[in-house]
C-alpha cells in the first residue's frame, strides 16, 4: 500500500517548494519541463477565461502557472491607481509526490512506482491505459495522452536526479519562486519565508501540503500561498482517496468469511435432511 512509504528514505526524500509571492507567471517552468521531458505542445490557445493558455495540469501539461486577478492590495503596497489596488496571484502547479498517494494503490501493472528519492514516478512502458490512477488523484494532476491512452505527470525530472542535477523547472525559474531540495530543509525554509511575508501585510499568506498530518500525509511539492487554496484551484483539505481501502478489504474478507460459513452450514444440513430420509426409508 502507499501508506507505507519507506520511512528509512529519511533525509534523502527530495521535493519542491513553490514560493508564490515571488512567482512572476512567466511560463518558463512550463517551457522547461516540456523540453526536457519531451511531453507534447497541448493547443497554447486563449481560452477567455484568463490569461493563462493552459488551464491545468494533464497528461500535456506537467507544470502549470495559473493566473488570478484579485481587486485588493497586496500586502502595504500603494500601486497609486486610486481605487483600483488589485494584486496578480501566480503560482506554478505540478503533481504533489503525496506521501500517501492514491494512485499507487489502484495501478493494477506497477506503472507507478516509488523512487529512492521519495518521488512517484509512471513508467509509460508499463502502463496499460486503464485510467484508474486518474480518479484516484486527489488533486487532479493525472491525464491520460491522447495517442496510446497512457499516463503522464511530472517525475520530477528522475533522471536528472539520477545525475546529480536539479528538476529543468527549479533550474530554470528566473525569480527562485521554484525551490527544489532536501524536503526537511524546504519546510524550514518555508515556515522562515511565510513569516516575512506576514510580517510584510499579507496576512492571508499561508503554506499548504507542508504538514505531514494532513490527509495525503503531506506533500513532496509544497507550496506559499498568498490566498485560500480554493482561490489557485487547489482542494482545501485534501485526502488520499483510498484511505478506506484496508477497512474495505478487512470488511470484504468477514463478508466472504460469513458467506462460506452459511454455505457450508445450508450444505451440512441438506446432507443431514438427505441422511434422514434414508434412515426412515
Amino acid at each position: 500500500m502507499a501508506f507505507d512509504l519507506d520511512e528509512r528514505l529519511g533525509a534523502g526524500r527530495v521535493g519542491f517548494f513553490t514560493d508564490t509571492s515571488i512567482c512572476i507567471g512567466c511560463k518558463a517552468c512550463e517551457v522547461a519541463c516540456k523540453e526536457w521531458n519531451a511531453v507534447p505542445e497541448d493547443g497554447l490557445v486563449f481560452t477567455g477565461m484568463s490569461y493563462d493558455n493552459t488551464q491545468g495540469l494533464d497528461a500535456g501539461t506537467w507544470r502549470h502557472v495559473a493566473f488570478v486577478e484579485q481587486r485588493r492590495p497586496l500586502g502595504h503596497q500603494e500601486p497609486g491607481l486610486d481605487e483600483q489596488d488589485f494584486r496578480w496571484l501566480m503560482a506554478s502547479d505540478v503533481c504533489k509526490h503525496c506521501t500517501h498517494a492514491a494512485c499507487l494503490d489502484v495501478c493494477p501493472t506497477g506503472s507507478l512506482f516509488r523512487t529512492e528519492y521519495g518521488t512517484v514516478v509512471v513508467q509509460e512502458d508499463v502502463c496499460n491505459g486503464c485510467g484508474y490512477c486518474v480518479p484516484a488523484c486527489p488533486f487532479g494532476v493525472i491525464g491520460t495522452r491522447e495517442r496510446g491512452g497512457t499516463a503522464a505527470k511530472c517525475t520530477m525530472c528522475y533522471d536528472r536526479l539520477g545525475a546529480g542535477q536539479e528538476p529543468a523547472c527549479a533550474k530554470t525559474c528566473p525569480t527562485d519562486s521554484i525551490q527544489f531540495g532536501d524536503l526537511d530543509e524546504l519546510r524550514e525554509r518555508a515556515e522562515r519565508r511565510l513569516e516575512q511575508v506576514r510580517a510584510a501585510g499579507v496576512t492571508s499568506a499561508r503554506l499548504y501540503g507542508h504538514d505531514s498530518g494532513d490527509g495525503v500525509g503531506g506533500a513532496g511539492a509544497f507550496f506559499l500561498l498568498l490566498d485560500e487554496p480554493e482561490v489557485y484551484g487547489l482542494p482545501p483539505d485534501p485526502v488520499v482517496t483510498t484511505r478506506d481501502l484496508p477497512s474495505m478489504w478487512r470488511h470484504a474478507g468477514v463478508a466472504a468469511l460469513a458467506l462460506l460459513a452459511g454455505v457450508a452450514a445450508a450444505s451440512w444440513r441438506r446432507r443431514e435432511a438427505v441422511a434422514g430420509r434414508g434412515r426412515v426409508l
